[in-house]
């Protein structure tokens, strides 16, 4: 049996719920990973309501579809990084509050924890999102950075995100990162150093994206072999570098979207992510769960795009061999 393709609705927060769900329907999706956003799933309002959850699969139901996960990929970022005026622009009032920094660490750090017990009234057992980083600006290493700047970094991380974690134990949920840039984990050697911080705790591991690691430079399917009981969710995103000897690696300070850019993400089969290979190195590790479309593509209609993506990513995948091809020749 394939793998349930499912769309993550981050991107179509501007909508409301029942709209999105019609249009993934339509669009042939078997599912939606619900954000912690929008009307899409309200982490306060499934902690204060016994009838919430089940609302939202009464609605899902409507238009048959699943749901596998939630994502609290905004209130994560708030855990762990150094709060400023961004942050005002993705949290919800009750998370920002007066805006003192350490107040939104400490109300993210709880609304998070709230998150693993409304996954737990919605019946599923993963919670997507990011964990943000108090030494992401320290990326470059000049001035140069003490090793002991980094190793107080991986230490805050471990302190705010265990007592987390040890609610998402309590209620039976994984929480799965989504190795990112201004992420304490960006690539493989940073994710392992992040597994080591919280010594290796079941609770936690990664929601795959290999659009933020393609234009990095690391291989994708590396590290799905690095981890492989640590692939918790997967994302289905793709990108392409387009250096021409102007822009750079970093951006340039371009918004996505901006021709001028040395990379973007592009609409899933698009860009440069062998997807192919991923899809024979999940098989690999056992994987099993939703082939969630994370669109964006900010050159291209969205609804265009989706619809794509999801006939895509139907051609895509397979299901392993239970069988040698060449069995009949075995003794």
């Amino acid at each position: 049996m394939t793998r349930p393709v499912t769309l993550f609705t981050g991107q179509w927060a501007d909508l409301p719920l029942e709209d999105v769900a019609r249009k993934a329907s339509e669009f042939g999706y078997q599912g939606l990973e619900l954000a912690c956003w929008g009307d899409h799933f309200e982490v306060d309002k499934a902690i204060a309501d016994d009838n919430y959850c089940k609302a939202k699969r009464e609605l899902l139901d409507r238009y048959d579809l699943q749901c596998h996960a939630i994502s609290t990929h905004l209130v994560g970022q708030a855990v762990c990084d150094i709060i400023d005026q961004r942050h005002q622009a993705i949290l919800p009032d009750y998370i920002w509050g007066d805006g003192d920094p350490a107040g939104v660490n400490e109300r993210a750090a709880e609304d998070v924890k709230n998150a693993a017990r409304a996954a737990q009234k919605m019946g599923i057992d993963v919670v997507n999102g990011f964990v943000g980083s108090s030494i992401w600006h320290l990326l470059y290493s000049f001035p140069p950075v003490p090793e002991s700047m980094l190793d107080e970094g991986f230490s805050q991380f471990a302190e705010r995100w265990n007592p987390i974690l040890d609610v998402f134990g309590e209620c039976g949920v994984r929480y799965a990162l989504e190795v990112h840039p201004t992420e304490i984990a960006f690539d493989i050697y940073t994710a392992e150093r992040a597994l080591q911080a919280i010594d290796r705790r079941d609770e936690f591991g990664f929601n795959f994206d290999p659009s933020h690691l393609i234009w990095q430079g690391v291989d994708s399917v590396e590290f799905i072999r690095a981890f492989p009981d640590r692939i918790y969710h997967a994302h289905i995103k793709d990108a392409i570098v387009t250096l021409d000897g102007r822009s750079g690696i970093l951006g340039s300070h371009l918004n996505f979207g901006d021709a001028r850019r040395g990379w973007d993400f592009r609409s899933p089969g698009r860009g440069s992510v062998n997807f192919e290979e991923i899809i024979r190195a999940l098989n690999d590790i056992g994987y099993s769960g939703p082939l969630s479309v994370e669109w964006e593509d900010a050159r291209m209609d969205r609804e265009h795009g989706a619809r794509e993506a999801c006939e895509f990513v139907k051609k895509l995948d397979f299901a392993p061999s239970n069988v040698a091809f060449d069995a009949a020749f075995a003794d």
